[in-house]
């Protein structure tokens, strides 16, 4: 075994770096809605989600193996392609941490690799096969899994809770939140830290440090987990907004529901070795939430800038990997170029941040948007469950205005008429 080259450390430290912003980035995925339904202060929650990413990282390396030895030829590769796709994955998670949209880290590293990989060897470089089966299936079905779980769980909840004292079950609830989130939270140090894991021992590999087809080393495992635990302890707080209050305002039942069908989703793909992007499993659940209880709205506007963050992610990856890449094959000065651009980009991006802080005192502020068009006609067309709080002696005295359907906001019930 070779020692480790100055490129090769500069993919390592490039590596974690992206890790960090994995951890601030996707911290949402497992505290949003704990913090937004008051069930963990915020510090709390980022610092618990922070332990249980650590702890995460441990527990596997199924989807560390996918990056590192399925997804593109390991023969040929360069440390220069793997700094290139790092340089994509980054700018994306920060320009999406920005404007507070719930992107996919997972995909900006895989479209970064990809097309990196593309630019320095040729399509054929990147296996088709594991791509579509373990990449861009998970990322349709996962969202769809969980919005439907959730959706059920939530009017289960409701149902089942009906005769519950008010307080009692919102307590309850709150607590279930709590065991659920960290739930995520492992599960998110499961899947996302592995793919750090598995981008550093494809790096390694083509640096002639490990041979082919080998595991992630000890210290791969611990420095992938201790860097996303870092970046999640810091908290996403715009993003945590985005997912807490900006798609829609959740109650405790809905929250756990919410976690609990992420949470399930998650787990399964990373036993099953799929690349899955945690940011989806959620957002898809938070939404599935949202439309099961009756009366809750999904802001569709910004569920629509979502989906198309989500669909720009692997080509806008791709594309600044391959930029990066032709920069890199330059020689030295090339890649010297690229490292100056990435550290640059990064401080501008984070000097705008300033201009609008949003962080722990703060991130429960947030906009009314009205019921969409969607979620009136969903509303509209669904039977509560028997005994819901819509039904309740508390909604029956409510009379709306003659311009007001019975599925508009105005006759919503309160956040305490909801609670069960």
């Amino acid at each position: 075994m070779e020692g480790i080259s100055l490129i090769l450390a500069i993919v390592v430290v490039t590596a974690l770096a992206f890790d960090f912003t994995n951890g601030f980035h996707d911290t949402a995925n497992a505290m949003a809605t704990t913090i937004s339904t008051g069930a963990l202060r915020p510090k709390v929650a980022v610092a618990m989600s922070a332990v249980l990413n650590l702890v995460g990282a441990f527990l596997s390396v199924e989807v560390a193996n996918t990056i590192s030895k399925g997804l593109v030829d390991e023969s040929g590769m360069r440390p220069e392609v793997i700094f290139a796709a790092l340089v994509g994955a980054i700018l994306w998670n920060l320009m999406t941490w920005l404007v507070g949209l719930p992107s996919s880290s997972s995909h900006a590293l895989l479209g970064g690799l990809i097309g990196a990989t593309v630019a320095s060897a040729g399509v054929g470089a990147v296996h088709g096969d594991v791509l579509v089966t373990k990449v861009l299936i998970p990322a349709i079905a996962a969202p769809l899994v969980a919005g439907i779980a959730a959706m059920i769980a939530t009017r289960l909840t409701y149902t089942l809770g009906r005769k519950a004292d008010g307080k009692a079950a919102a307590k309850g609830y709150r607590a279930g939140q709590i065991a659920s989130a960290g739930l995520v939270s492992l599960a998110h140090g499961t899947n996302d830290a592995q793919k750090t894991m598995g981008i550093i021992t494809l790096a390694l590999v083509a640096g002639g440090t490990l041979a082919p087809d080998s595991d992630p080393p000890m210290w791969v495992i611990l420095s992938a987990g201790l860097a996303i635990a870092l970046g999640t302890y810091l908290g996403g707080w715009r993003i945590i907004r985005t997912m807490g209050k900006g798609l829609t305002d959740l109650q405790p039942q809905q929250g756990f529901a919410t976690q609990t069908s992420a949470a399930t989703v998650i787990l399964a793909s990373s036993h099953l070795g799929f690349s899955l992007s945690t940011t989806h499993s959620v957002s898809g659940a938070v939404m599935g939430a949202g439309l099961g209880r009756k009366g809750g709205v999904v802001r569709w506007s910004t569920a629509t800038r979502m989906f198309v963050a989500w669909g720009l992610t692997l080509p806008a990856a791709a594309l600044v990997g391959a930029i990066a890449e032709w920069v890199t094959g330059f020689g030295s000065w090339g890649t010297a170029l690229v490292a100056v651009f990435l550290v640059a980009s990064s401080a501008a991006i984070w000097k705008i941040s300033r201009r609008e802080v949003v962080d722990h005192t703060n991130v429960n502020d947030t906009d009314e948007e009205p019921a969409g068009v969607v979620t009136a006609a969903m509303a509209a067309v669904t039977p509560p469950p028997v005994g819901t709080p819509a039904e309740g002696p508390a909604a029956q005295v409510t009379i709306p205005s003659p311009a007001a359907g019975p599925e508009s906001p105005a006759a919503e019930p309160t956040p305490s008429q909801a609670s069960v």
